[in-house]
């Protein structure tokens, strides 16, 4: 059975992008994009909503000749949309227009690759809420856009208890957090 891991890039309010900000919000340095670039992060099936398809595909097809664009074009891509048509342009990439928390179990099931998502803010909170995810990850910039932060990433999740697994510090800034999650049916009890 395949792993599913949500991961996002987010800023420490919370935000998974910001108005006029660069990518990575302009502080990604050579540790992290070496990580980014390892054979491990690469191993992976990449599950998508249809909004961050039509953006990541249109930067693939903008920036062909950018290593990460490129690598990524190589890999498996999922896509869970009713609005986009099949044949997808971007290459490696599989429409399905169904259920999607149908489809991921069903991909959880038979997968013998990890299945990890990429952007896609609606698509990550219902399989939060499913109870599909196995683990999440964020990797924290140390920015806070309250004036140009866009896409709430935590809004309309359940309640989480998020147990540590793993965490790392990249170019002495950048926190990767990695954790098991555990959806509640609310606040836990007080102690004492």
């Amino acid at each position: 059975m395949a792993d599913l891991m949500v991961d996002f890039i987010i800023s420490l309010d919370g935000y998974a992008s910001a108005e006029g900000w660069p990518g990575f919000w302009g502080m990604e340095g050579p540790e992290y994009l070496a990580w980014l670039d390892s054979d491990e992060e690469k191993r992976h099936v990449s599950l998508m909503g249809a909004t961050t398809y039509r953006v990541m595909s249109g930067f693939a097809a903008e920036m062909p000749d950018d290593p990460g664009f490129a690598e990524l074009a190589t890999m498996p891509k999922v896509v869970f949309s009713s609005t986009l048509e099949a044949p997808l342009a971007w290459q490696n990439t599989e429409l399905i227009r169904g259920d999607a928390v149908e489809a991921v179990r069903d991909l959880k099931k038979n997968s013998d690759r990890p299945l990890r998502t990429l952007g896609s803010l609606t698509l990550c909170r219902s399989l939060i809420a499913a109870g599909l995810v196995d683990r999440y990850r964020v990797v924290l910039f140390p920015v806070i856009t309250g004036a140009t932060g866009r896409q709430r990433i935590f809004d309309d999740y359940p309640d989480i208890r998020l147990d540590l697994i793993e965490s790392r510090t990249f170019d002495g800034r950048l926190q990767l957090l990695e954790y098991a999650p555990t959806i509640l049916d609310g606040p836990p009890p007080a102690k004492g």
